[in-house]
């Protein structure tokens, strides 16, 4: 076993045992255990949602972005800012209205605003579909970062089991605390990677970061430029609004805001989060940096871009370092998804199911849903093969699909009925799933469209149709709503 293992696996064993740690004086009830007991102060909140900054899809993917694509990976860092301007609005009154009715995951907000346990069943599947492309991306990372750092004595495969073991073991026994406490040691690493990396790469290889722009300009002009068709323009816009909006439509960052001590945490994290977010430039610097050092890379074979460069440059030692911040950055998103996902299953789809459940029982199943939902994510995993850029944005057209319903219910005169939520989120996640199994596009299902239209990600094209039925559906059935009871206990 190479010292870079060594590192790695040490880093795994130190995450684990820092999950049972979180556990120590604490009675692990479900809201323990999803949102914290809702006193977490901005420090562990803001680690907590950096973890949608710092996950193995900026890690390696917009790494392997910016060798395979160029130009267009800068949309990764362009829809960060406009969530979180979004967030100084957005979070404050879902905290609130959280905190008034004792809410514990994304579904039973929905439940609660449109007074219906089975829109919260729809919900709650919407979330899991969407997340668990989201941890197969976490884990693909991972199988990618110990592989390469072994040299190739352990293969992805193994990589992925012993990461799916590991996030098993302490989230089954901390939760969300578990998760927070890891965040920790994950972000002071990575930030010392990125910044490293990304200045010392480039300096070294070109003589500078201004450079090393100007060697990929001479060998490819158009490579650091939107292209005029597919990643055009129109591409970097719609793609950029889609993940904006979606930023905080994932099951697992919505929950995390639930454990926040007080509204005012989320408006500090929006001034300091489009900062901290400017490190992501680093990341992409390393992918430039080994266009023309380590060519040939196509495909999924571009996410190596980083671990490629880095075994080309480093000793063992210092890949074990950066391996180790890669796995940190797989465990700790995947860990949120993980308990995320158990949640809205036993709470939301379970408990609404079997209503007798006692309290006991619906935690005692969440707890037990952690493995069979990493079980089934490994499999994809293992047998999947997209890159994990295109991994997370099937994720995302699946999760925005919840935006619009959310954005009417923080409404003072929310017009949107049960039934229209539901119309407008079958219609755009169905829109999604079709062009998702079949392959197609916009541009190759409406050819006849100009490419400016074309090239719009589907994702956004889903919400507009979602919008459209939420809108008529709505407008159609608020005569009988009138009639109904407007308000629902949520089930605890």
């Amino acid at each position: 076993m190479n010292s870079a293992l060594i590192i790695i696996f040490a880093v795994i064993v130190l995450s684990i045992l820092l999950g049972i740690r979180a556990k120590k004086g604490k009675d692990m009830s479900l809201e323990q255990w999803s949102v914290g007991g809702r006193g977490f102060g901005s420090l562990f909140v803001f680690l907590l949602m950096a973890g949608e900054i710092y996950t193995t899809f900026t890690f390696l993917g917009g790494s392997g972005w910016a060798y395979g694509t160029g130009g267009p990976t800068y949309y990764i860092i362009s829809y960060g800012a406009i969530s979180y301007i979004l967030s100084y609005f957005l979070l404050p009154k879902i905290w609130k209205y959280a905190k008034e009715n004792d809410l514990l995951s994304q579904s039973d907000f929905f439940v609660a605003k449109y007074n219906s346990p089975y829109l919260g069943i729809f919900v709650s599947l919407i979330g899991v579909v969407g997340m668990v492309p989201y941890f197969i991306t976490q884990l693909k990372g991972l199988g990618l970062i110990v592989s390469q750092a072994s040299y190739g004595s352990i293969s992805p495969t193994t990589a992925i089991w012993i990461g799916a073991i590991a996030v098993t073991i302490y989230v089954m026994i901390s939760g969300i605390h578990g998760s927070a406490w890891t965040a920790i040691a994950k972000d002071f690493l990575i930030l010392a990677i990125v910044l490293f990396l990304g200045i010392y790469l480039p300096v070294h290889y070109y003589g500078g970061i201004h450079q090393m722009f100007e060697a990929i300009q001479a060998k490819k002009p158009e490579f650091l430029a939107l292209p005029q068709q597919g990643q055009s323009a129109s591409w970097f816009i719609s793609t950029v609004l889609l993940t904006a909006f979606g930023f905080y439509m994932w099951p697992h960052t919505f929950g995390s805001s639930y454990s926040a001590k007080n509204a005012n945490v989320f408006r500090k994290n929006a001034v300091i989060m489009p900062l901290y977010s400017l490190i992501l430039l680093f990341v992409f610097f390393v992918g430039f940096a080994a266009i023309l050092k380590v060519p040939g890379l196509t495909g999924g074979d571009t996410d190596l871009a980083l671990l490629k460069i880095s075994i080309k440059t480093f000793d063992p030692w210092l890949i074990g370092i950066i391996g180790a911040a890669g796995v940190l950055t797989a465990l700790v998103p995947g860990s949120l998804i993980l308990m995320s996902s158990a949640t809205l299953l036993s709470k939301n789809i379970y408990k609404v199911l079997h209503p007798k459940a006692s309290d006991k029982q619906v935690e005692r199943t969440a707890k037990w849903l952690v493995p069979v939902v990493a079980l089934i994510t490994v499999y994809y995993t293992i047998n999947g093969g997209d890159t994990i850029v295109a991994l997370l944005l099937m994720g995302y057209s699946l999760v925005t699909q919840l935006f619009p319903a959310l954005l009417f219910s923080l409404m003072k005169n929310n017009f949107v009925t049960k039934y229209g939520a539901f119309a407008g989120m079958a219609t755009g996640v169905a829109a999604v799933a079709y062009v998702t199994i079949s392959n197609n596009t916009v541009g190759t299902l409406l050819p006849f469209l100009p490419q400016v239209v074309k090239d719009l990600n589907v994702g956004i094209i889903a919400m507009i149709i979602n919008l459209f039925f939420l809108v008529v559906v709505s407008l159609a059935t608020k005569p009988l709503m009138a009639s109904q009871p407007t308000t629902i206990e949520i089930q605890k």
